[in-house]
């Protein structure tokens, strides 16, 4: 598969750089070798919401750095987690006397780096609290769920907490609250493509893999491929199984994990899905 891309190694440094044509943008002057994108406009005088992962998931997370939103973003090389030094210099840079949640999508290296560096971080006496998010329901409850579009309620709710100045603990709280009603599930026609890796293949034309991760992690099991609005129930009423209050109103994101067109999800969105007080 072919991308627009310079040099592979260097497209995460590019990304950023394109970002910053947002004039309300930065970065910490250890840019490239640490990649933190911050508010400019910061003065660490609310709860900092801070958040960050892998690169190749785009908008996330540095997409979501504003107003409302996270105060910085932290980001990784394609599918890794940024290390322990990268998450400390972004807690040190946004951290005011409120203190800082750190919100963790739950992969093994995003836990233990983001882990880490706020027991660094209280070490040196700042207040941090870290939530994790688990929304991913395709293997069930009893499994390690992944993190999936979910964290996007999280980085929203918090970040509005935050900006309307609630306290660290009101946050952390609330955001625990928004993990623990969520779910996301994953449907997709092709495996996952990674930037400067050889393409694989495991689905052929007329398949179509039900709770693929956001890495192209296997998901719960191949269905046959079928007209959308066959498929898109499938994936609707796996989730409605898994709501926690099945006569709850919920908002819902529906994101395109990176490469569905814009026509495509329109058509997905529209009735028949069916209607679980969304």
């Amino acid at each position: 598969m072919k991308f627009f891309v310079n040099e592979t190694d260097q497209i995460v440094n590019e990304a950023i750089e394109g970002l910053l044509t947002n004039p309300k943008l930065t970065v910490l002057d250890s840019f490239p070798e640490v990649r933190v994108v911050i508010r400019k406009d910061w003065d660490q005088s609310k709860v900092a919401i801070i958040s960050g992962g892998g690169s190749g998931h785009e908008p996330a997370h540095a997409g979501f750095v504003g107003k409302g939103m996270l105060t910085a973003a932290v980001c990784g090389d394609i599918f890794a987690s940024p290390t322990v030094d990268a998450v400390l210099s972004a807690i040190l840079a946004a951290t005011g006397p409120k203190g800082c949640l750190l919100i963790i999508k739950n992969y093994t290296g995003d836990r233990l780096n983001f882990g880490l560096a706020a027991e660094q971080a209280r070490a040196l006496g700042l207040d941090v609290k870290t939530v994790t998010v688990d929304d991913d329901i395709a293997l069930g409850q009893h499994v390690k769920k992944r993190g999936l579009a979910g964290t996007l309620f999280v980085h929203k709710i918090a970040g509005q907490l935050a900006k309307e100045g609630k306290t660290l603990d009101e946050i952390a709280a609330t955001a625990q609250r928004v993990i623990d009603h969520t779910a996301s599930i994953g449907l997709s026609l092709t495996e996952c493509q990674h930037l400067g890796q050889e393409t694989t293949q495991r689905l052929n034309d007329n398949q179509v893999e039900l709770g693929l991760g956001i890495h192209g992690e296997p998901g719960i099991e191949v269905i046959a491929y079928d007209q959308a609005d066959v498929l898109m129930r499938v994936a609707i009423e796996k989730l409605a199984a898994n709501l926690p209050d099945a006569n709850g109103r919920y908002a819902m994101i529906f994101n395109n994990m990176g490469s569905v067109s814009p026509i495509e999800m329109s058509h997905m969105s529209r009735p028949p899905i069916p209607r679980y007080n969304c």
